[in-house]
């Protein structure tokens, strides 16, 4: 191997690295992103007022119907 060919893989080596940096520095903006969009979803869902009902409600399914 020539010299000039190593110092050219290690440079596109360098490049690389520094491209896979950058995409997942990106990547880790757009889950931030995401993750604060979703929490605002959450909060602005409205509270269901709760109901009265009786213990027996719900507990039970019938599967022979």
């Amino acid at each position: 191997m020539e010299i000039g060919s190593i110092a050219s893989m290690a440079t596109g080596m360098a490049q690389a690295k520094t491209a896979q940096d950058v995409s997942i520095a990106v990547f880790k903006k757009a889950l931030d992103a995401q993750s604060d969009g979703a929490m605002a979803l959450l909060q602005a869902i409205p509270q269901v007022p709760s109901t009265r009902l009786p213990v027996h409600l719900g507990r039970n399914i019938n599967t022979v119907a």
